[in-house]
This record gives structure tokens, C-alpha cells and sequence, in this order.
């Protein structure tokens, strides 16, 4: 029977070191209102000043406390053991540091406040994150008790406005637990009918077998009233019994007064006021009443926690076999699983993969499609002259003639238009290497599916390993970006007129104009910037004749050429007409090459 609450607390380290609760553990869970004495009452069955005191809400994170009895110092030394190495009659651990051993307990205050305030801040909010200590002393017995932070009512400082829903969450959060037992702690100068401590725990144990109450400062009630009816349970009746403590004054605690003389102190209170129910309480009685209640509570949770821990032992085992035999030389694991990696990538790609999808197309065959498929057809889709008008057409030879009459087509016209046309083809291609880049991130996840055997031996190098790749394609996705830019930019850095698939610019003009069935120019256009003198041309009004244009500015206004009245349409001429057409031609001969060139070169960037 003692060994057991020991066991218990080496499963419940276990669980927290894995991370996992996976079987609920009985313990004692001490719940209360704030400045109830919870924390007097745990110091008192300790033996020894080791909480954090202040005012207000003190206690801020669950601290599961886990009291282990030792033979004294003298039995240890000359029994040498080897239990521990400590030379102290006393000493503590904390699972966060479980490596170090304070024998001073005003370090172990220090260190509470310090992983208190490291996980909820130096203002009064509260974590759910428990703190575990372990305490080794000959003066105590074998108990596990969770001390929670007090239940208040109105937030503090900085405490948020639903503090006392939080707190509310959190108790219930451990007596909600049926292997736990509830020390329900209340001060004798309030009334127990108003008890938070109480109404909490008939909320989650309406049978009251889990429960057990604790009267505090029972030297503190009002001259002529007693708590005889309370500790008789007459006022309110509880079925593990109800235990009268007397707590250290804050006075006792400043003046260092040690809780050997407050223990003593209170059973001299007790034999006076209460003499016939002092040997059923104080903090002595409570502590066996503890230790004795929890050690048959595990007994009665023995058989479930029995039956739990051999399916789960059997689960596990399971597990561990399937990841076959232990691993020796790391090194050489670490670089086969990579090569398994990067070899199941390439045959996904390369179609030579033992899992082949039969669904849909996946990894090297979809990349051939979204190649010779969608980006081909889109290239394809892409009119030469979409968007180039015979206006835009013959903008860009005048442009180019500049004040002088051309006799031929100028070349830098057919340049400016056929550049213009050719950065069209670049969003396609950034297109294509994005879904390409899409496409090999699949296949990534592809490789995670199948591989389980891997996954299940070492989950987290698999994941490592999968976002070192993602991570690379990620970074290799804007310089294959840039190379298509480039690849667009070197087309349009040079136009080689003498490519052998471009047709001869005297053929084409040759052919212009010996065709007498070409078709007329687009409609009529608008041209704003005629010649004035092609106004002059249109046929006179009938009416009075206009005055001359360049009057003299003595016997008229002066004339702004800007503001001449421009004729609405007219058609172009047939020297208009051919040029356009050599320029369309040329135009269109010309994309065809270089977007047969970008159709080639964009799959070899990708697969570079």
C-alpha cells in the first residue's frame, strides 16, 4: 500500500514528459476562495515555508506538488543507499530542472515566482500550464496535491474581465476528473452556505465521495461563536469528514515564526476550544487523513488503471515493433532516408514510381502536359496582331519618318511594334512555371503519403526533410522567374531580321504590291494629326469664300494650327495602305519565331 502513491507519481512524471495525458491519475486537487488558506494549509503539511505570499491572487498556475517520505539523513548515510546524492535531510526538485536539487526552500519560493511570472507575465494573469515540484523529506507523507489559483470574483491589475470564468475553467478542468479527490478549503469566518469551494465540488462529485473539507482559521471567528456545528457536519454534511485547521497569522509569518511552533500552537487551541474533537482535527489529523484516503482511492482506481496501462503498454508496444530494429549508426540512417526521399521524388517525376495514380495525372506526366498542352495552346491562343490597329500601325511609321517623308517603310517602326507584341508572351511563361512549381510541390506530398513506414519510425525527420524541400523550391521559384524574364528580355534586346525562318522584307513589299485584291483598311480612321493643308483638299462650301489661312495678323486674328478644324475621317492612301500590310506581315512573321523559341526554351529553364 505505500508503495503506491510513489507509483502513481512516476506515472504522472512520465505522462508529462511525453507530452500526453493519456490516463487520468489520482491525486488531490485543493481548491478554495482566494485567501482562503490554501496555501497555509499545504505549508503546514509540508512542514516548511516554500509558497509564494502577497496580496491578492498569489497562486497563478496549477502547481502539482508531489510529496515523497525518505529515511532520515543518519539512516541514509549509514544504509548508503545511493538514492540520491544530496547530503540534506531535505530537498526538492522541479521537472523543468529536474537536474538540480534546492536544499534552501526560499530558493524554491524564488524559483516558483520566477517560472510563474515567465509564463504569465508580472501582472495578475493566470496560466493553465502546471508547475511540478517534488519535495523529499523524513517529516512528510506520501501525497500528491494540486494547488490552484483561488476562485475570485472581481479581475486585478491586469487581469482580464472574464478572470473568474478562467479560474472556474480550470478547477473544473481538474475535479472533473473522477480519480481525483477534492480538498475543499473554506475559512471558518465565513459561512459555509456561501462556500464557492463546496458548491464547485457537489457540482462534479454530487455524491460526495470524493470530497473532503477544510475548515481554516478557526482562531479568527467572533467572540462567542465556536465552528462545533460546522466540524460536526450538521450544518452542511460531507462524507469524507470535515477537518478544523488553525493557519499562521501574517504576523507569525513575519516574525519568522516556525510552523513546528504554529503546529504546536494549534493543537493547544484545539485541546482548549474544541477538546473533544482536537484528535480528529489539525493539520497532522489531515495529512493521515490524506495520505490514508488517497492510498485506498488508488486501490479502488487500481483495476481501471491496471487495465489502462496494459492496453496502452500493448498499443505502444505495436508501435515500437513497427519501427523496426533500433537505429546504430545514425549518420548512415539519416543519409538512407534522404536518398529514399530524393530517389521516390525523381521516379515520380521520371513516371517510374511503384504508386502510380490512376485517378488523375500526377508528377512528370502532368508537367508534359501543362508544357506541350496548356502552355502550348495558351502561346498558340495568342493572336500576333491582337491589339495593333492599322491606326497603331501607321502612328509608328510616321513616328518614325519624323519631319521627312519616308520612301521606304522605316525598319525602327517595325522594332517599336513587334517588341511591343513580343512582351506579351511573357506572362504566359511565368504562368507555366508557376503551376509547374505548384506541380512539384505535389509531388512532394505525393512522396509523404506513401512513404508510412518511414513516417511512423521518424515522423519529425520526415517533416524536416520535407520542408528543407519545400523551403528550396520556395526560394528557387523567384529565380526561375527571373530567368524567364530574362529569356523575354533577351528577345526583345535584339530583333534579328536575319533569321532564316523571317520572311525577306523586299519579297513581302513585292508581294503587297502586286496584290490588286487587297482588302481595304480598317473602316475609316480618325487621324488628328493630318497635314493642314489636307483640310485644304476637302471640297470647298459653296457659301462665301474663307479668308486666306496666313492672313496678315494686322487685318485678322492670328490662327492657332492646333486648333484647325481637322476633317472627322478619311481613308488611307494606297502607299498608306501597303506599308501597313508590309508591317503586318513582318510583325506577324516575326512573333511567330520567337514564340516558337519561348515555347522551347521555358520547359528547359524548368528543367535546369
Amino acid at each position: 500500500m505505500e508503495t503506491l502513491i510513489p507509483v502513481v507519481n512516476k506515472l504522472q512524471e512520465i505522462f508529462n514528459t511525453v507530452g500526453a495525458e493519456v490516463i487520468q491519475l489520482p491525486q488531490i486537487v485543493v481548491i478554495g476562495a482566494q485567501s482562503s488558506g490554501k496555501s497555509s494549509v499545504l505549508e503546514s503539511i509540508v512542514g516548511r515555508d516554500f509558497l509564494p505570499r502577497g496580496s491578492g491572487i498569489v497562486t497563478r498556475r496549477p502547481l502539482v506538488l508531489q510529496l515523497v517520505n525518505v529515511p532520515s539523513l543518519e539512516e541514509r548515510q549509514r544504509a548508503a543507499s545511493g538514492e540520491t546524492s544530496t547530503q540534506a535531510e531535505e530537498w526538492a526538485t522541479f521537472l523543468h530542472c529536474k537536474h538540480k536539487s534546492f536544499t534552501d526552500f526560499d530558493e524554491i519560493r524564488q524559483e516558483i515566482e520566477t517560472e510563474t511570472e515567465r509564463t504569465t507575465g508580472t501582472n495578475k494573469g493566470i496560466s493553465l500550464e502546471p508547475l511540478y515540484l517534488k519535495i523529499y523529506s523524513p517529516h512528510v507523507l506520501n501525497l500528491t496535491l494540486v494547488d490552484l489559483p483561488g476562485i475570485t470574483k472581481v479581475p486585478v491589475g491586469d487581469q482580464p474581465p472574464d478572470i473568474e470564468g478562467q479560474v472556474r475553467e480550470m478547477i473544473l478542468s481538474y475535479v472533473s476528473n473522477p480519480n481525483c479527490l477534492i480538498l475543499a478549503v473554506t475559512a471558518a469566518n465565513t459561512d459555509m452556505a456561501t462556500s464557492e469551494a463546496l458548491k464547485l465540488a457537489r457540482d462534479v462529485d454530487p455524491d460526495g465521495r470524493r470530497t473532503l473539507a477544510v475548515v481554516t482559521k478557526l482562531d479568527l471567528m467572533d467572540a462567542g461563536t465556536d465552528a462545533m456545528d460546522v466540524l460536526m457536519g450538521r450544518v452542511i454534511p460531507v462524507k469524507l469528514g470535515i477537518i478544523g485547521v488553525v493557519n499562521r497569522s501574517q504576523h507569525d509569518i513575519n516574525t519568522g515564526k516556525r510552523i513546528v511552533e504554529s503546529l504546536q500552537d494549534e493543537q493547544g487551541f484545539l485541546q482548549k476550544r474544541y477538546p473533544s474533537l482536537a484528535n480528529r482535527n489539525g493539520t497532522r489529523h489531515l495529512a493521515k487523513t490524506l495520505n490514508r484516503l488517497l492510498m485506498h482511492h488508488i486501490r479502488d482506481c487500481l483495476p481501471e488503471l491496471k487495465t489502462r496501462v496494459n492496453v496502452l503498454t500493448a498499443q505502444y508496444q505495436s508501435v515500437l515493433q513497427s519501427y523496426g530494429q533500433p537505429v546504430e549508426d545514425k549518420n548512415a540512417t539519416l543519409l538512407q532516408i534522404i536518398t529514399k526521399f530524393a530517389t521516390e521524388y525523381c521516379h515520380t517525376i521520371e513516371g517510374t514510381a511503384r504508386n502510380i495514380e490512376t485517378s488523375e495525372l500526377c508528377g512528370g506526366a502532368r508537367m508534359c502536359y501543362i508544357f506541350h498542352e496548356t502552355f502550348g495552346r495558351t502561346l498558340e491562343s495568342i493572336d500576333p496582331l491582337a491589339g495593333l490597329t492599322m491606326l497603331d500601325i501607321l502612328t509608328a511609321i510616321r513616328n518614325a519618318t519624323g519631319p521627312r517623308p519616308a520612301l521606304f517603310v522605316p525598319e525602327v517602326s517595325f522594332e517599336l511594334l513587334v517588341k511591343r507584341q513580343i512582351k506579351r508572351l511573357e506572362d504566359p511563361s511565368l504562368r507555366c512555371v508557376e503551376l509547374v512549381h505548384e506541380e512539384l510541390q505535389r509531388i512532394i506530398q505525393h512522396c509523404s503519403t506513401y512513404n508510412t513506414q518511414e513516417l511512423l519510425r521518424f515522423p519529425k525527420l520526415h517533416e524536416a526533410i520535407v520542408e528543407v524541400v519545400t523551403g528550396v523550391l520556395r526560394q528557387r521559384l523567384p529565380i526561375t522567374n527571373e530567368m524567364v524574364h530574362n529569356l523575354v528580355a533577351i528577345e526583345l534586346a535584339y530583333i534579328n531580321t536575319k533569321h532564316p525562318d523571317f520572311i525577306d522584307t523586299a519579297l513581302v513589299s513585292a508581294s503587297v504590291s502586286s496584290s490588286k485584291n487587297d482588302p481595304p483598311a480598317e473602316g475609316i480612321r480618325r487621324w488628328k494629326s493630318d497635314k493642314v493643308e489636307d483640310a485644304g483638299m476637302e471640297e470647298k462650301p459653296k457659301g462665301n469664300p474663307q479668308p486666306p489661312m496666313y492672313s496678315s495678323p494686322s487685318r485678322s486674328h492670328a490662327v492657332n494650327l492646333l486648333d484647325t478644324p481637322m476633317p472627322a475621317t478619311r481613308k488611307l492612301s494606297q502607299r498608306e495602305q501597303r506599308d501597313c500590310e508590309v508591317i503586318r506581315r513582318l510583325i506577324k512573321s516575326y512573333f511567330l519565331i520567337v514564340r516558337k523559341s519561348i515555347q522551347d526554351r521555358t520547359p528547359a529553364l524548368m528543367q535546369s
